[in-house]
């Protein structure tokens, strides 16, 4: 395929810019008393708005022009049918087969269902008392140890679902290789009623089994016998052999499989805590809500399309207005490691220099994405939102109905998200900023020297992402939605989102300078390296 720079659409989309930089927002709303609906979609229980955009119908026409002429819905065909896309690991990408209803790929299906199938007899086991630890006691606690996406996705969605969780189990998460995650961890844990989930693909993750091997030691300093291992902790993983070899008996390993990558693996056994933490029911709808959202954007048109709208408006502002930069913004507690989420998957997908074909990439690809809850930021980053000098298109996420109803607090916290979009694209002209002084006593000369402090430049864009409820389902669809957006963005440049060789390179350099810190090992290294490798081995005594 050609450079995204070579599709004519590219070209019109550069010209059409120069006449987009004269649009504003609020001037549109004027033209156009339909405009929220019309710059509207919904899908799976999420709505869409995106009106608050720098866009006009001949925007979008264009930018679905360049998603046509990227082959657009032949690579989504790829995708759900089991072609190897994945081409430098030579792998097929079918995370969606693990939450697909009706699988046109049998054999991935039968080896799916037979996991679900022995993640609900598992979980009901521990929830009803009958799986208990070496002594005789019931489970209370689980601690999943694993990392990136082994820990990521089911820390967010096990965080998202709090008002589901059960009230005999305590779910908790250990992921970095630093001591005092761990120890902060088990402090007030007891080992005769703590099962650890020892998650890694590959069982190889130094992070991943330094951890484990730790707990490993803790559980048997109380327990004394190696049988305890095997009533104490599970894996899932596709190395059987070395997770066998660590002592956790062969019944109790939940496959996974090479098809689908570690971002996107909460939907497989990874999310075996989340239905520890809130059922197999609810897990099981967190799946149909992310297959209402496959099903929409394998069938949708893609200018109704929500994956599609949001990526190819990713795309608008990344690429020509310079966008570095995507904020997301939950206006919802329960969402606080959502957006740590996304910027894995969009940063780890989508940070790339390489194209499918060859080549380095001659424009920008993946934004940086950041962001937390509201209304938190609104006391901290949101001034460089709005007065800043950077361009930064925010995402804002918000449910209809709280699921802690009490007294105005929700529809506090709903006016908050629905007036800082409002406040983004309106900004504030220096009349008004003069006003504004002047109301407060300044004199009129003060408050015209004054007023440029106040001016927010305004037009700034943002979409909508509305629920009824944060729900299992939802949520399913709501991560679905972000999945695929990012997908969308790598057709469009030309990458491929499913490696991430970027990763490689520290963890390989760390596998020689570790065993130089612990041990008489020499190796050669720069100054600064070398000198900071001395600190530390001084600092050990």
């Amino acid at each position: 395929m050609t450079k995204p720079t070579s599709a004519p659409a590219w070209a019109a989309l550069a010209h059409h810019k120069t006449q987009a930089e004269q649009l504003k927002m609020i001037d549109l709303f004027q033209q156009q008393p339909n405009r929220a609906a019309q710059f509207s979609a919904c899908a799976a229980g999420i709505t869409l708005d995106y009106s608050k955009n720098l866009v006009t119908e001949e925007t979008i026409g264009k930018l679905m022009t360049l998603a046509q002429e990227r082959g657009l819905n032949e690579k989504i065909h790829a995708m759900f049918s089991g072609q190897p896309i994945n081409t430098t690991e030579k792998r097929q990408v079918l995370h969606t087969a693990l939450r697909a209803r009706n699988n046109h790929l049998p054999d991935q299906l039968r080896e799916v269902n037979a996991v679900l199938d022995k993640m609900e007899k598992f979980v009901a086991a521990v929830h009803k008392g009958d799986w208990r630890g070496h002594t005789g006691k019931q489970i209370t606690d689980v601690v999943n140890i694993g990392i990136g996406g082994s820990d990521l996705g089911p820390v967010m969605v096990t965080h998202a679902l709090s008002p589901y969780h059960v009230d005999t189990l305590k779910v908790h998460f250990v992921s970095n290789v630093d001591a005092s995650d761990l120890t902060e961890t088990l402090k007030n844990l007891d080992p005769e009623t703590t099962l650890f989930i020892v998650a890694s693909k590959t069982f190889t993750t130094t992070e991943t089994l330094t951890n484990a091997r730790s707990a490993r030691a803790w559980l048997l300093n109380t327990l004394k016998q190696e049988a305890a291992v095997a009533r104490h902790f599970v894996a899932v993983s596709v190395n059987i052999e070395k997770v066998q070899a660590f002592g956790i008996d062969a019944e109790n390993i939940f496959p996974m499989w090479d098809w689908v990558g570690g971002r996107y693996s909460l939907w497989s056994a990874i999310g075996l805590p989340i239905a520890l933490a809130c059922g197999m029911g609810n897990f099981r709808a967190l799946l149909g809500g992310a297959a209402d959202m496959d099903e929409h954007f394998t069938s949708a048109p893609l200018a109704e399309n929500l994956p599609v709208i949001l990526a190819m408006l990713g795309v608008w502002y990344t690429n020509f207005w310079q966008a570095e930069t995507h904020a997301i913004l939950p206006y919802d507690h329960y969402l606080n490691a959502f957006t740590k989420y996304i910027q894995q998957l969009d940063m780890e997908s989508n940070g790339k220099q390489a194209y499918l074909d060859g080549g380095y990439l001659a424009h920008a690809s993946g934004p940086i994405i950041w962001g937390e809850p509201g209304t938190n930021g609104q006391h901290s980053f949101h001034q460089l939102l709005h007065q800043g000098t950077r361009l930064v298109p925010v995402d804002f996420i918000v449910s209809l109905k709280s699921h802690n109803p009490l007294g105005d607090h929700h529809s506090q916290l709903f006016a908050n998200c629905i007036s800082q979009s409002r406040a983004l694209m309106l900004g504030k002209n220096e009349a008004q900023a003069q006003s504004e002084f002047e109301a407060m006593g300044y004199s009129s000369d003060e408050a015209k020297a004054l007023a440029h402090h106040k001016v927010m430049p305004g037009n700034r864009p943002s979409n909508t992402l509305l629920m009824e409820q944060l729900t299992p389902q939802t949520l399913g669809a709501l991560i679905a939605l972000y999945e695929h957006k990012v997908f969308v963005q790598s057709v469009i440049w030309g990458i491929n989102a499913f490696d991430q060789w970027g990763v490689e390179l520290g963890k390989q350099l760390c596998n020689d300078i570790h065993p130089a810190l612990v041990g008489d090992k020499v190796i050669e290294v720069d100054g600064s390296t070398a000198a900071l490798m001395t600190r530390f081995k001084q600092a050990q005594g």
